[in-house]
């Protein structure tokens, strides 16, 4: 393959999860209505499960493990697609989509610590201040919030919440997949535990499994399974393997932009001068991290997505 059309490709993989990424949290707002959050977020995760099972299934590649990684496939899935997911879709029922994709940004910060705490992980001074800038980025895109509409602030404590539990099950994941376990089957496998337990969740709680066919719903619903759950994860696995988990690390700087830009757009949100600085720090401070982690060597395991 040529050199042009080898970097072509490059940008068509890494623009197709960027842009992917950055819509969903605006089509999470048409899944929230006549059905529970809870309900669609099993809805969700049980159609991905299925359709990645099916490809992994039709690409021969191996889906079965013993007890002891299921067990822990289970506890990945119900952290990151169970009780993550749910966490997002109550957050955006009290707040703008691109808003809590800001939030989620800071998954970067809860990542280095989580590395750091559990695993002894060392951090540069340019990670350290990456940290820093998305801390203070985020504050800043919040502050008209905080002053403003203080009734948002359980908004933002559902988002804040659901970061770190999606911070905790990629550090989990971490384990997984050192240990050589497949990260596209494990990925379906977990999404099928966490489409399991949420479905469990509701049904003690006494949440009705509702149905929408309305077109809105339905077709939200499939670019949410289809495309923000598996096209968009398949297409970055496909980045990180020509360009390494650093460079392709640079997606998790581009989704809260669009995420917000779409938000503008489609949902009103008025810009303030706190909250443009606020996006920027963000921003500089993501690429900062990952700048710094790319110039490391590549590690076996991908690099965390931030998609919704």
């Amino acid at each position: 393959m040529a050199r042009s059309e080898r970097d072509a490709g490059n940008w068509l993989l890494f623009l197709v999860p960027s842009f992917i990424w950055g819509t969903t949290w605006l089509v999470i707002k048409f899944q929230l209505g006549a059905v529970a959050p809870e309900a669609s977020v099993a809805y969700r995760f049980a159609l991905a499960a299925a359709l990645l099972l099916g490809w992994c299934a039709l690409r021969g590649i191996p889906l079965r493990f013993d007890l002891a990684t299921h067990a822990a496939l289970a506890a990945m899935g119900i952290l990151q697609f169970g009780l993550n997911y749910v966490l997002v879709y109550l957050a955006e029922g009290r707040l703008t989509s691109g808003l809590v994709a800001v939030v989620f940004s800071l998954m970067v910060v809860w990542n280095i610590l989580g590395a750091r705490l559990l695993f002894g992980t060392p951090a540069s001074p340019a990670i350290v201040a990456g940290a820093g800038l998305g801390l203070a980025g985020v504050t800043l895109v919040f502050w008209p919030e905080v002053v403003g509409a203080p009734g948002d602030l359980g908004g933002l404590l559902l988002a804040l919440v659901g970061s770190l539990v999606s911070s905790s099950a990629n550090l989990y994941s971490q384990r997984l997949f050192a240990r050589g376990v497949g990260v596209v089957p494990a990925t379906a496998w977990g999404m099928a535990y966490g489409a399991a337990a949420v479905a469990v969740s509701c049904a003690v709680r006494g949440i009705p499994f509702a149905s929408d066919g309305s077109a809105p719903y339905l077709l939200s619903l499939a670019y949410l399974a289809l495309f923000g759950s598996v096209f968009a994860f398949i297409a970055y696995l496909s980045l990180i393997r020509r360009v390494g988990a650093g460079r392709a690390g640079y997606t998790a700087a581009v989704i809260p932009v669009l995420a917000m830009l779409t938000s503008t757009l489609f949902e009103g949100y008025r810009w303030t001068a706190p909250a443009l600085a606020g996006m920027a720090l963000v921003a500089a401070g993501t690429v900062l991290v990952v700048r710094s982690r790319a110039a490391a060597p590549e590690r076996a395991t991908p690099a965390a997505a931030t998609d919704a």
